[in-house]
C-alpha cells in the first residue's frame, strides 16, 4: 500500500481529471449535442473505440481494491461488492478508492444518459437501481404525516402567526388573556384541516393500491408466474393477453398475429378508442410463445432514458452478434389495452416513475386560489394595522404612565420586575402593553377565520359530490370534488383549456347521413311540424326548429329555414296527427319535389324535406292509421351479419335497395371494397380492424345495408351483397395520405376492371369527368348542408378502366417507382392520370358524435365571458369540423386565422399580418345596441370601438385562431409568445392541432404568466395531464377512457356538459358565497376588536379588557359562528336555473368584484364605524347612570356585558340583512344563536361561577338597557337598509334583475310554458355553410401491410414444429416473401 501522501496526491489528480472530463461533457451537451449522445454510444459498440478517462479511473481504482481489470464499470461494482473466493481478500469499505469507486458510480446513475437492460438477467439489471413498478401518486406516509402536514399548515401566515400569539401567552407577565383562547381554535383548525389533507391523500393511496395489486404473467426462470403489478422489475419478460393492461413500458418481442403485429388501444394515454398498431422486430418475432426459447434470450437493450415523450422512443437491441435498432412502434406504454391479439410478451424498459405516462402525469403541486393569496395579503395588512394601535398604545401608555401614573403607585403598585424610576419604569411598562394589546388585539384576524373557510369548503365539496344534476346514468358517475380548497376558484375562471378526443366528443363514429346520385337521405322529420328531429345519446328525440316553408320560386320548391331553438319530442309518430291536410300537404311535396329539382340557392336539404318512408307509400296505404312509427329505427335484423348498436332511421334508404337501385347498390359497394380495413372471426362474430374509426364506420354502415365486406387476401377482396358472395381481385391499392386526402383501389371482376375513389371533395370534385354538373350541384348542397350540421364528409367516385390502359398505367407506374430521380413529381403524374374522369356517386356524413349537450354548453361558457380553447392532437381538419359542430366556430365570424408555417420567420409574419387584420376591424367596427334578456331594454355596451383588441370583431362574429403544432413550436418561442398571445386574447375560439403533451401545459402557462387569469384544463387522456396540472384547477372527464386524467385533476366529471354547470352553478355559488363570508365575517371581528381598542383610553392604555375573557374565548367560536357557516354553505342569489339561463351572472367573479381590497376596506369601515357606534352609545347612557333604586350601573363588568350582548344582536341583525335565501338552517342557526348566547351567559356565570355574574341580569333588569339596544340598532341598521334599497332601485345589478325576475315568473308560473322559460343556444347555425365539412383520420401504410401479405393470417399453416404458439419455429431470411412497395402511397399486387 503505498503512503497515504501519494495516495491524496494520487486521488486528488485524478478527481481533478475527472471533473475536467464530466464540465466539457456538460458544455457539450448545453451546445446541443447531446442527441448524438446516443448514436456514438451505438456506434462505439460496433467498433471498440478508445477508452474513456472516467472508465480508465474508475478501473484503477478497481485494480486498486482488489478488482480484476478489464469489463466496464458496472461489472466492476458488482464485482466489488461480491468478491469471494478466488483467494482475494474482501477489500475493507474504509479504503479510500472504494469510497470513491462506489461514489462515482452512483452519482453515474443518478445521471442517467443511457439506459441499459439484459433481459431475464436480474443480476445485471439490479446493479443500476431502476425504478421498481411500484408507483406512488400519494404525497404522505403514516410516520412522514405528522411533520409533513404542520410544515406545510405552518407555511400559511395566518397559522404561523397565531403560533406566535400563543407563545406570547404563556408569557404571564404580559397576558392578561389565558393561552386557551388561541390554543384551542388553533388546534382545531390544524386539526380539521390535517383530517381533510389525510382524507384526500388516503384516497390517493387506495387507487395507488389498486394500480399496484393487478395482475400479471412474469417469466421467471424459464416459467410464467402471477405477479402484481409492483413486483414487476426493469428487464423482466412478461406475458399480455388479449384486453389486459399493459403494466409498463415493454419491448415487443413476439404476438400471435403474422408478421409480430399487435394491437393496442391508447384511451388511457389520449383517449383516443381507435386501434393503433405495433410490430415487433422479426428476428425476435420467431420465439412464439415457447417459455423456453423466451426465458432463454439474454438480448442487451441500451436505449434512451426515461423521458415524457409518448411519440418518441430511440435503442437498439444487441442480441447473437447483431445490432437492431428500436423505434417506437417496437413499444408498448403502461396503460395501453391489448386489443384483439391472443397474447404478446415483452421486456420491461420502463417500469413504475420511470414509464411515460407517470413521467406525463406530473409532481402534485400545491394549489391556492386567488381568495387565498389575497387573504394572505389583507392578513398582511391587518397585522400592520394591528402593530400600528400597539405602537400607538404602547406610546399612549408611555406618556400616561410618565405623566401621572407615577403619582398612583399607592393604588396601582408596579410590577418588581419595573425600574423604581419614573422614566425607565414608564419605558418598560409600555414596552410590556405592547405584546399585551397585541394579545388584546389579535382577535382582528381571528383564528376561527380559517376553520370557517375550510368547514365552508368541505361542504360546498359535498354539495357537488351530491348533485343529481351531474349525474350520468349511463355510466353511473357523479361528479366528485377531488380537492376541498379550490371550490371559489370555479367562480372566477377566465380561460377553458379543453381537449377535443373523448372530452368533447364521445369517441364514437356514426354513419349519419348520405347522398347517392342527388338525393340526400338520413333526415327525419315531425309530420305534424315539419321540423327535423335528431336523437342524441341518452336516447331522446330533439326537435331542430327547421319550419318548412312553402313559398315558391320559378316554379321550384324552396324549404327549410332554420331558427335558434331545440326541444324535445315526446310524440313523433304519424299516428299522433289528427290533421289529415298535413297528409295531404306531404303528398303535395313529393309531387313538386318529383317533378322538378330544389332550387339551389336557399336549399339546405334538397329532395328530403318530407319524411320519405311516408312518402313512398302507395294510395293506397295514405291512411294515418298506416303510417310507420316515426321513432322506430331501421330493422336490419334480417341481414344475418347486421349490428344491434347500428341505428338509422330514414327508412327511404332501405326502400331503395329492396327497390333494387342501382346507384344505392354501387354506393355501398364502393363503401365495401375500398378501404384498408381488417375481418376477423372472433367468438362466431365478424369483427372488423379499421386503422380509423372514419373507416370503420363507412364500413360497418356497408354492412348493414347489405353489403358485408367478409374477407380479404394479399390480392382479393370477398362481400357479400344483399347475401350474394362476390369476389374481387385486388389489383392495386392508391393509399391514402394528407396530401392527397384520398384513397384508391382497382379491382377485377368478370373481366371488367374498376377503380374505386373515396375523398376530400375538393380533391373529387377537381377529378371528374364533365357532364355532370346537375350532379354535382345538388351533390354540394348536400354536402354543405352535412357540413353546417357538423358532420364529416368524404365524396365517393369510380372508373372503369380497360385491360390494356391498365397494363401500360401499370408499366409506367413501376418505372416511375424505381426511379432514381424526380420520384415523387413522376408519381404523382401517374396518380394523376388514373384518378381523372371519375363517375360521382355521392357523398357520405359520419358524424363524430359530440357529447350530449357541448354546443349549448361552449355557447353558455362563451356568454359568460369564458374564453375556450381547444388543444388537440388531431390533425387540423378533423378538429376544425369538431369545432364547428360543437358551436366553438361559426359562419357568422369576421375570419378564420390558420397558422401553418413552417418556420420561425413566416409564424411571425403569419401573426403580425392577423393582428393587422384585427386592428383594422377594430378601427372600423361601430358601436352596437343590445337587447337585455332580463330588462327589455336597449343600452349600448361599453367599450365598443375604442382602441381594444380584445372588443374586435365581437360584434360582427369575432375572430378565431386555428394553429398547428410545428408551428406552435415557434409561437411559444420567448421572441414571438406575447405576438401569439396578443393575437389569441383577440379571438373568440382558439383551436391547437397536432400539439404534444408538453405544448399542452406551454400553452398553459403562457396564459397563467402574462393574462394572470384563472385557468381550467379539462381532458380524460395521460396526454392532458400535464396541462391539467399546470392550469389553476384541473378537470377529468372520468368516462368509458382511462383514468390518469382524472387522478391528476382537482374535479371530476362524466361528461363536458356538465361543466356548466359545475361552473355556473357550484363556482359561481361557491365564489359568492365565500366573497359574502369573508365580507361580513371580517365587518363582524372589527367591530369586535375595536371596542377594546376604544376602551383603551379609559382605562390608561393598560391593556385591561372591555368583556370576559370567557366572551373573548368563544365569540367567534360559538356566538357567531354557526349563523355565517350556514351564509357560506347556503346561501345564494338566485336558483341554479336562473345560473345557467342567465350566464352573465358569471361576470362578477371574472372581475374580482365581490371580494377585493376595495370590498374589504369598506367591511373594515364598516366594522370601525359600528364599534364607535356600540362602544360610546351606551357608554354614555350607563356614564353616571343608575338603576331605579338609585344603585349606580357605571361599572365596568355591566357595561362590558351590555356592549357585549348589543355587538351580539348587531351583528345577528347585519346577517339577517346579509341573508338572501333562507333555509331552515338559517333560521335555526341565526336565532339559535341568540338564544345560545343568553343561556351560555347563564351557565357559565352562576353554574360555573364567572367573574360577571349578575352582570348581564342586572343589566337587562332596566328599562335603559332596552332603549339603549333599541337605539343603537336603529342607528346601525337604518342607514345599511337605506343604502342598499337605493342602488336596488336606482342601479340594480343583473342579479337583482333576475331575482326580481323569479319572483315574477313564480306569479305567473300557471300562465307561463317551460318552452317560452327556456333559452338554450341552438346546435345548428342560422345559415348554411360553405366550408368543406371532409375531415378524415386515416392514415398512411395500411395499403402496403395489406398487399404484402404480412397482416394477414395464414389459414393453412405449413406442417412444423409448434411449439412457439405458430406454425413454424425459426424461419430464415431465405424462406421470406420479399414483397416491394414502389411507393409509400401505391401498392401494387
Amino acid at each position: 500500500m503505498p503512503p497515504v501522501p501519494t495516495v491524496i496526491e494520487d486521488f486528488e489528480l485524478e478527481v481533478l481529471e475527472l471533473v475536467e472530463e464530466r464540465s466539457r461533457r456538460v458544455r457539450k451537451r448545453s451546445n446541443g449535442h447531446a442527441s448524438g449522445g446516443l448514436k456514438s454510444q451505438q456506434a462505439g459498440a460496433k467498433a471498440s473505440g478508445p477508452q474513456s478517462l472516467r472508465d480508465r479511473v474508475v478501473e484503477g481504482w478497481a485494480a486498486k481494491v482488489g478488482v480484476p481489470a478489464g469489463g466496464d464499470t458496472s461489472a466492476s461494482k458488482l464485482a466489488l461488492n461480491n468478491t469471494k473466493g478466488d483467494g482475494l481478500k474482501r477489500q475493507r469499505p474504509s479504503s479510500i478508492y472504494a469510497k470513491l469507486f462506489n461514489l462515482f458510480t452512483v452519482t453515474s446513475q443518478q445521471c442517467e444518459t443511457e439506459r441499459r437492460i439484459i433481459a431475464n438477467n436480474a443480476e445485471f439489471n439490479a446493479q443500476f437501481n431502476y425504478a421498481k413498478n411500484y408507483i406512488k401518486t400519494s404525497k404522505y406516509t403514516f410516520l412522514n404525516f405528522v411533520p409533513y402536514n404542520l410544515f406545510e399548515q405552518f407555511q400559511r401566515l395566518a397559522n404561523f402567526y397565531f403560533l406566535c400569539l400563543l407563545v406570547l401567552q404563556l408569557i404571564p407577565v404580559i397576558s392578561s388573556l389565558s393561552p386557551i383562547t388561541t390554543a384551542v381554535p388553533l388546534i382545531g383548525v390544524l386539526t380539521v384541516t390535517a383530517v381533510k389533507d389525510a382524507y384526500d391523500d388516503f384516497q390517493r393511496h387506495r387507487s395507488d393500491s389498486q394500480v399496484n395489486r393487478r395482475k400479471s404473467y412474469v417469466l421467471r426462470n424459464g416459467q410464467l408466474v402471477e405477479e402484481s403489478w409492483s413486483k414487476v422489475v426493469v428487464g423482466d419478460v412478461i406475458r399480455m393477453e388479449n384486453d389486459q393492461f399493459v403494466a409498463a413500458d415493454v419491448l415487443l418481442l413476439c404476438t400471435s398475429e403474422p408478421n409480430g403485429l399487435c394491437y393496442i388501444e391508447t384511451s388511457e394515454l389520449d383517449g383516443e378508442t381507435n386501434l393503433k398498431c405495433k410490430q415487433c422486430l422479426p428476428e425476435t418475432e420467431d420465439l412464439g410463445q415457447d417459455d423456453g426459447l423466451i426465458g432463454a434470450f439474454q438480448g442487451e437493450i441500451r436505449c434512451e432514458p426515461p423521458n415524457n415523450q409518448l411519440n418518441k422512443f430511440e435503442g437498439t437491441l444487441h442480441w447473437e452478434g447483431n445490432l437492431h435498432p428500436l423505434d417506437n412502434d417496437k413499444i408498448l406504454l403502461r396503460g395501453c389495452i391489448l386489443r384483439n391479439t391472443q397474447w404478446c410478451y415483452g421486456v420491461v424498459v420502463f417500469a413504475g416513475k420511470d414509464t411515460k405516462l407517470m413521467m406525463n402525469s406530473g409532481k402534485t403541486k400545491f394549489k391556492r386560489t386567488s381568495i387565498d393569496r389575497l387573504l394572505n395579503f389583507i392578513i398582511l395588512g391587518i397585522v400592520f394595522f394591528l402593530l400600528s394601535m400597539c405602537l400607538f398604545c404602547t406610546v399612549a401608555c408611555g406618556i400616561w404612565e410618565t405623566l401621572t401614573g407615577q403619582y398612583f403607585r399607592v393604588y396601582l403598585p408596579w410590577d418588581s420586575l419595573i425600574p423604581p424610576d419614573p422614566a425607565g419604569g414608564a419605558t418598560v411598562i409600555a414596552l410590556l402593553v405592547f405584546f399585551s394589546y397585541a394579545i388584546v388585539l389579535n382577535t382582528v384576524v381571528p383564528i376561527s377565520l380559517y376553520v370557517s373557510v375550510e368547514v365552508i369548503r368541505l361542504w360546498q365539496s359535498f354539495l357537488i359530490n351530491w348533485d343529481d344534476a351531474m349525474y350520468h346514468v349511463l355510466s353511473g358517475t357523479h361528479a366528485k370534488a377531488r380537492t376541498t380548497t379550490l371550490n371559489e376558484e370555479l367562480g372566477q375562471i377566465e380561460y377553458i383549456f379543453s381537449d377535443k378526443t373523448g372530452t368533447l366528443t364521445q369517441n364514437i363514429m356514426a354513419f349519419n347521413k348520405c347522398s347517392i346520385s342527388g338525393r340526400s337521405f338520413g333526415d327525419v322529420i315531425d309530420p305534424r311540424t315539419g321540423d327535423f328531429l335528431e336523437i342524441n345519446e341518452s336516447g331522446t328525440w330533439v326537435r331542430k326548429k327547421k319550419k318548412r316553408r312553402s313559398s315558391k320560386q320559378e316554379g321550384k320548391v324552396r324549404n327549410c329555414t332554420e331558427a335558434v331553438d331545440e326541444t324535445q319530442v315526446t310524440l313523433l309518430s304519424a299516428e299522433a296527427s289528427s290533421d289529415v291536410d298535413t297528409w295531404v300537404e306531404l303528398q303535395t311535396l313529393k309531387h313538386n319535389n318529383d317533378s322538378g329539382v330544389c332550387d339551389s340557392a336557399n336549399d339546405t336539404k334538397s329532395k328530403h324535406c318530407y319524411p320519405d318512408n311516408l312518402l313512398n307509400l302507395s294510395s293506397s296505404t295514405c291512411g294515418l292509421d298506416s303510417l310507420p312509427l316515426l321513432s322506430r329505427a331501421v330493422d336490419f335484423s334480417r341481414n344475418p351479419f347486421y349490428e344491434p348498436n347500428f341505428k338509422f332511421y330514414d327508412h327511404s334508404l332501405t326502400d331503395a335497395l329492396d327497390a333494387g337501385d342501382r346507384d344505392c347498390e354501387a354506393f355501398f359497394r364502393l363503401l365495401a371494397l375500398c378501404h384498408t380495413v381488417m375481418p376477423e372471426e372472433k367468438k362466431g362474430k365478424l369483427e372488423y380492424q379499421a386503422q380509423s374509426p372514419d373507416e370503420g364506420a363507412l364500413v360497418s354502415a356497408a354492412r348493414n345495408f347489405g353489403f358485408v365486406f367478409k374477407s380479404r387476401t394479399p390480392n382479393s377482396i370477398t362481400i357479400y351483397a344483399k347475401e350474394v358472395q362476390e369476389t374481387y381481385e385486388l389489383l392495386c391499392i392508391l393509399d391514402f395520405n394528407n396530401v392527397r386526402k384520398r384513397m384508391s383501389v382497382i379491382l377485377k371482376k368478370d373481366g371488367r376492371i374498376r377503380l374505386y375513389c373515396k375523398g376530400a371533395d375538393s380533391i373529387i370534385y377537381e377529378r371528374l369527368k364533365e357532364g355532370q354538373d346537375g350532379l354535382k350541384r345538388l351533390t354540394q348542397e348536400h354536402l354543405d348542408s352535412f357540413a353546417a350540421d357538423g358532420l364529416r364528409t368524404l365524396c365517393l367516385a369510380y372508373k372503369d378502366l380497360d385491360e390494356e390502359y391498365f397494363q401500360d398505367w401499370k408499366s409506367r407506374h413501376h418505372e416511375a417507382a424505381v426511379s432514381l430521380e424526380s420520384r415523387e413529381e413522376k408519381l404523382a403524374a401517374i396518380y394523376e392520370e388514373i384518378e381523372r374522369d371519375l363517375i360521382l356517386l355521392g357523398a357520405t356524413a359520419i358524424e363524430d358524435k359530440l357529447q350530449d349537450g357541448v354546443p349549448q354548453t361552449i355557447a353558455n361558457l362563451a356568454v359568460a365571458g369564458i374564453k375556450i380553447w381547444v388543444l388537440t392532437g388531431d390533425k387540423q381538419e378533423t378538429a376544425i369540423n369538431i369545432g364547428y359542430s360543437c358551436q366553438l366556430l361559426t359562419d357568422e365570424m369576421v375570419d378564420i386565422f390558420i397558422i401553418d408555417a413552417q418556420s420561425a420567420s413566416e409564424v411571425e409574419d403569419q401573426l403580425q399580418q392577423f393582428r393587422e387584420q384585427i386592428r383594422n376591424v377594430s378601427a372600423t367596427s361601430q358601436p352596437q345596441t343590445n337587447l337585455s334578456v332580463v330588462t327589455f331594454s336597449i343600452y349600448s355596451d361599453e367599450g365598443v370601438g375604442q382602441d381594444n383588441l380584445s372588443d374586435a370583431g365581437e360584434h360582427n362574429g369575432g375572430f378565431a385562431l386555428v394553429i398547428s403544432g410545428h408551428s406552435l413550436v415557434f409561437a411559444l418561442n420567448a421572441k414571438y409568445e406575447r405576438l401569439f398571445l396578443e393575437v389569441a386574447s383577440c379571438c373568440k375560439a382558439v383551436i391547437c392541432c397536432r400539439v404534444t403533451p408538453l405544448q399542452k401545459a406551454m400553452v398553459v402557462d403562457l396564459v397563467k404568466r402574462y393574462k394572470k387569469a384563472v385557468t381550467l384544463s379539462v381532458g380524460d387522456g395521460a396526454n392532458d395531464v400535464s396541462m391539467i396540472k399546470t392550469a389553476h384547477i384541473g378537470v377529468g372527464i372520468s368516462g368509458q377512457e382511462g383514468l390518469q386524467a382524472v387522478l391528476a385533476s382537482d374535479y371530476s366529471i362524466a361528461q363536458f356538459r356538465f361543466l356548466e354547470r359545475l361552473l355556473l352553478v357550484h363556482g359561481r355559488w361557491s365564489y359568492y358565497r365565500m366573497c359574502k363570508f369573508l365580507r361580513y365575517f371580517f365587518y363582524k371581528n372589527f367591530a369586535f376588536t375595536l371596542c377594546h381598542f376604544w376602551f383603551a383610553f379609559f382605562v390608561a392604555f393598560s391593556a385591561q379588557t372591555l368583556f370576559d375573557p370567557m366572551f373573548i374565548s368563544v365569540y367567534n367560536l360559538f356566538y357567531t359562528s354557526m349563523p355565517v357557516l350556514a351564509l357560506g354553505i347556503f346561501e345564494q342569489d338566485v336558483n341554479a336555473k336562473s345560473s345557467i339561463k342567465f350566464p352573465k351572472l358569471y361576470t362578477p367573479g371574472l372581475k374580482n368584484a365581490l371580494f377585493n381590497k376595495k370590498e374589504f376596506f369598506r367591511s373594515a369601515v364598516h366594522g370601525f364605524i359600528t364599534s364607535c357606534v356600540l362602544f360610546f352609545i351606551p357608554f354614555g347612557a350607563y356614564y353616571n347612570g343608575m338603576d331605579q333604586e338609585g344603585r349606580s350601573m357605571a361599572d365596568q363588568q355591566t357595561f362590558g356585558s351590555v356592549v357585549a350582548t348589543i355587538l351580539v344582536i348587531v351583528v345577528t341583525m347585519q346577517i339577517c340583512l346579509d341573508t338572501s335565501y333562507w333555509t331552515l338552517f338559517n333560521h335555526i342557526t341565526i336565532w339559535g344563536s341568540l338564544i345560545f348566547y343568553l343561556l351560555l351567559q347563564y351557565f357559565y356565570n352562576y353554574v360555573l361561577g364567572g367573574d360577571y355574574v349578575g352582570a348581564l341580569a342586572k343589566a337587562m333588569g332596566e328599562p335603559v338597557f332596552y332603549f339603549t339596544s333599541l337605539l343603537t340598532l336603529v342607528i346601525l341598521m337604518l342607514p345599511v337598509m337605506a343604502w342598499r334599497f337605493y342602488w336596488v332601485d336606482v342601479a340594480p345589478t343583473l342579479s337583482d334583475k333576475v331575482r326580481f325576475k323569479q319572483r315574477h315568473d313564480a306569479k305567473m308560473a300557471s300562465k307561463r310554458t317551460e318552452h317560452d322559460m327556456m333559452r338554450t343556444p341552438s346546435a345548428r347555425r342560422s345559415r348554411r355553410s360553405i366550408r368543406s365539412g371532409y375531415a378524415f383520420a386515416h392514415q398512411e401504410g395500411f395499403g402496403r401491410l395489406i398487399t404484402s401479405g404480412k397482416i394477414m393470417r395464414p389459414r393453412n399453416p405449413k406442417p412444423g414444429a409448434v411449439s412457439n404458439g405458430r406454425a413454424a419455429s425459426l424461419r430464415p431470411d431465405a424462406n421470406k416473401v420479399s414483397v416491394v412497395a414502389p411507393a409509400p402511397s401505391t401498392v401494387e399486387v
